[in-house]
């Protein structure tokens, strides 16, 4: 993996760390945004680093794991106003200890995405039913 710091000469020893931890999971690659990095599988993004914590990508689907470990959805405040982003948890912290636990949140978390993407994406419409005819009504 290039080191995404490469640029600014400092090394990120916590994003290198979880990209080790799942890289038997899947090709992982690191895209700079805003404060943090993106993680993406292909071209699906699925994970977010901030501040050295690390956030899935969660749905209605693996969302209650997150609640049920007491995980926080990712926030940040702008313009002084706090912001809830629900689409992206912590991931607990006993997962990042190397036992391969994390390949099967991320697995998780990638099929959230995929969840979304094909949500979003416009759903080709289906041919309308024909309506058979009226009937003549009879007269007498």
């Amino acid at each position: 993996m290039r080191d995404p710091d490469s640029r600014t000469g400092r090394r990120n020893e916590y994003l290198a760390h979880i990209i080790d931890l799942l890289r038997g999971w899947a090709p992982v690659t690191v895209r700079r945004m805003f404060s943090g990095h993106g993680l993406y599988r292909g071209e699906i993004i699925f994970a977010l680093i901030i501040r050295d914590v690390l956030y899935f990508k969660t749905d209605g689907v693996n969302r209650p794991a997150y609640e049920a470990a007491g995980m926080a959805p990712f926030s940040y405040t702008r313009a002084g106003r706090p912001t809830v982003i629900t689409s992206y948890h912590a991931v607990p912290s006993d997962l990042l200890e190397g036992d391969g636990a994390l390949a099967d949140w991320a697995e998780e978390a990638f099929a959230a995405a995929l969840r979304f993407r094909q949500a979003k994406t416009p759903q080709a419409k289906t041919p309308a039913r024909k309506r058979p005819a009226p009937r003549p009504r009879k007269r007498g």
